[in-house]
């Protein structure tokens, strides 16, 4: 039972820190293509890891990584007042390479398929 209700926490942290980040942030270095793919929360509900995932350079993704760790009081105030929880978990941001991870995959697999030899037959 505490799993399922930790798992409802979660998921519904997750929709709101994203609609917070894409409509309530107004942080310039925050991009447009920011996107929350997970959120663990511990079992007190007092911490709560923020995966994001950001889609650009490194220079793109620290400056978002610095705007949204700036911004972090601010989203924990508006999560507080939009879900109602005893305790409003601390927010801490991290970076989410699996999206990056699974295109080089995806690359690589690609890159093996178009360079295969042609298998002659004698």
């Amino acid at each position: 039972m505490e799993f399922s209700r930790l798992a409802r926490i979660s998921e519904e942290l997750k929709r709101e820190i994203s609609d917070i980040i894409r409509n309530e942030l107004k942080d310039p270095r925050v991009p447009m293509m920011t996107s929350v793919t997970k959120v663990e929360i511990t079992n007190d509900l007092k911490y709560a890891k923020v995966y994001v995932s950001v889609l650009g350079d490194e220079d793109t993704v620290k400056n978002a990584f610095d705007g949204l760790n700036s911004a972090a009081g601010f989203v924990r105030k508006e999560v507080g007042s939009r879900i109602r929880l005893r305790y409003t978990p601390q927010i801490i941001f991290v970076r989410d390479t699996s999206i990056e991870y699974g295109a080089h995959i995806s690359k690589l697999l690609h890159d093996i398929n178009t360079n295969k030899p042609e298998h002659e037959e004698q």
